[in-house]
């Protein structure tokens, strides 16, 4: 199960809100002044500028300026009206608080796709998702309150690129959920060819929240959500200010002394356990070689391997190539061989070479950022933990062996339980409680639909506490936990298992990869990003991934 629980921000200048378990109605919002404010469109953007909000969907671009991009467009566009699209797509598997979002605080959500309309001048808007119980909740609010703004949810399958923001575009458009070529981007001809802003739902929450407290702007830009993993007890979201050690959530996530941690998702790779005196700030991440992308940290805890927990996230990214690139389709399949081969004790010698040459070399060659995200991966492991990468070349690992011989998704983590009280049955029409559709059964729709054409005041909160939640930080601003809720967690998928379109084994060295490129199977920007020998033709998925395929939760790479 996954628990909520605030640490440090307080619900007047947090997303998370008051009762982060229950769902808010269109009622409750207005009533602590939701869809209200005096905040004109262009005072708001003056005020997003002022703050430096950044985009929490994974590119931290300032929200701002890709706000203005749009609006500019549009004023120059001959008639041409933009669109606002609230991604909801959640890519990254250790992240869950974009679907939290969605199903929890929908009306925060569609006031910061009302505001940034206002801003940009939008006709129209879509909230794009893949999360079943999600949707309802997003259809629920908006028949609670039809908003001035016709706004269509579209929903999509899961898969790691489908939040990609030219996937979004694509897909709205009746097209598959997958990258295209750039240019051009979404804020110059996205959906139907108009300027349209691709926002996560996070970054539209905060937007909402700086038009109803201005005054709030800094505390509002300067706290973000983050889906904490890795230690023995259940997994944490929650929200705490830029600057928080990560040493702080480790220990939040009773991690107390971890050999490292897997940042941002799957993106920002790894860091060694002197990074742990790091802030949670994006610039003082990158400078370090790191990111924060969408604020997912899995700690290492005592006992186990960055080396498996990097083929891990190998294989995971490797089973979610869209396979619309050649250079990403053998290339992610052989840095998930090559680290494979180091956990189970079978690497070559030259394994680590190899990896270091595809970590630069592989780097900005695929249509989105799923590519860079492997070979990030792989140069961060060489940085951060060398003697772990050299002993695995000549000495058997007992907790990677162990790791192998019990397959478990080290990667993945529920989302958190939300109860609706305004009907027994919710939105969905079954009890809240009730279990999002199995695995299979996403997996099978994400083939089949990725393939086709003001702060609130708080609200009281339920008394649902737990001594065995980790202690809160302490911080003059803390309000007190909220306590954790339970969620069974879903089944455990393993690792993908090593295979090879060419019947080679992962890992052995590619030629064609080892040059950082593929024969014949270069991206096609007149059929948008489409390989031009994929065997369903371009711009659509190929012949079967190379690794087998894992249950996988929404995606993104690439989104502001």
């Amino acid at each position: 199960m996954t628990v909520i629980r605030h640490l440090t921000v307080p619900p007047s200048a947090g997303v998370l809100g008051p009762a982060p378990g229950t769902v808010e109605s269109a009622e409750q919002y207005a009533a602590v002044g939701g869809y209200a404010g005096t905040t004109t469109p262009d005072a708001l953007l003056d005020h997003l500028d002022a703050s430096g909000l950044r985009g929490r969907g994974g590119a931290g671009f300032p929200a701002s300026v890709k706000l203005g991009a749009v609006r500019d467009r549009g004023r120059a566009g001959g008639g041409t009206t933009p669109v606002v699209v609230a991604n909801g797509e959640e890519g990254e598997p250790g992240s869950v608080k974009d679907r939290w979002l969605l199903r929890t605080r929908p009306h925060l959500v569609l006031d910061g796709l009302a505001r940034a309309a206002a801003v940009t001048g939008a006709g129209r808007g879509y909230v794009y998702l893949s999360d079943p119980e999600a949707a309802a909740r997003v259809r629920g609010a908006l028949a609670e309150r039809p908003p001035a703004l016709p706004v269509t949810v579209v929903e999509t399958g899961h898969a790691y690129v489908a939040g990609e923001e030219s996937a979004v575009v694509r897909r709205i458009d009746g097209g598959p959920a997958l990258p295209r070529a750039k240019p051009p981007r979404p804020f110059e001809q996205g959906v139907g060819g108009a300027p349209t802003l691709v926002s996560n739902v996070e970054t539209l929450a905060r937007i909402a929240l700086t038009a109803a407290r201005p005054d709030l702007r800094l505390d509002i830009a300067r706290s973000t959500l983050v889906t904490l993993s890795g230690g023995p007890g259940a997994p944490l979201l929650t929200e705490v200010p830029y600057g928080t050690p990560l040493r702080d959530l480790a220990d939040a996530v009773g991690v107390p002394d971890p050999a490292g941690a897997l940042m941002g998702g799957l993106f920002g790779g790894l860091v060694d356990a002197g990074a742990l005196g790091l802030p949670l700030e994006p610039d003082a991440l990158a400078a370090a070689g790191t990111a924060l992308g969408c604020g997912a940290v899995r700690f290492l805890a005592g006992g186990g391997c960055p080396v498996s927990a990097a083929a891990d996230a190998a294989g995971y990214l490797a089973a979610e190539s869209s396979r619309q690139c050649g250079v990403c389709v053998s290339g992610t399949a052989a840095i998930y061989g090559a680290l494979a081969g180091l956990a189970a004790g079978t690497a070559a010698p030259d394994t680590a070479a190899h990896l270091e040459r595809w970590s630069t070399g592989l780097r900005g060659r695929g249509a989105c950022a799923l590519l860079d995200a492997a070979a990030s991966l792989a140069g961060s492991l060489l940085r951060a933990f060398p003697t772990a990468v050299a002993s695995h070349l000549t000495t058997r690992c007992e907790p990677c062996t162990a790791a192998t011989a019990q397959p478990t998704s080290h990667l993945t983590v529920p989302v958190p339980p939300v109860t609706d009280r305004r009907s027994a049955a919710g939105p969905s029409g079954r009890p809240p409680s009730a279990a999002a559709p199995a695995d299979a059964d996403q997996r099978a729709l994400a083939i089949r639909a990725n393939a086709g054409p003001s702060s609130p005041a708080p609200l009281a909160a339920p008394a649902n506490t737990s001594p065995s939640s980790p202690a809160p930080l302490t911080t003059p601003a803390n309000t007190g936990p909220f306590g954790p809720a339970p969620l069974t967690t879903p089944a455990k998928t393993g690792r993908p298992g090593p295979a090879s379109e060419a019947g080679r084994p992962f890992g052995s060295p590619d030629p064609a990869v080892t040059e950082g490129r593929a024969p014949g199977r270069e991206a096609s920007p007149s059929a948008g990003g489409g390989s031009r020998n994929s065997p369903a033709g371009p711009g659509a998925r190929g012949a079967a991934p190379p690794v087998a395929a894992k249950a996988v939760v929404a995606g993104r790479a690439g989104d502001g």
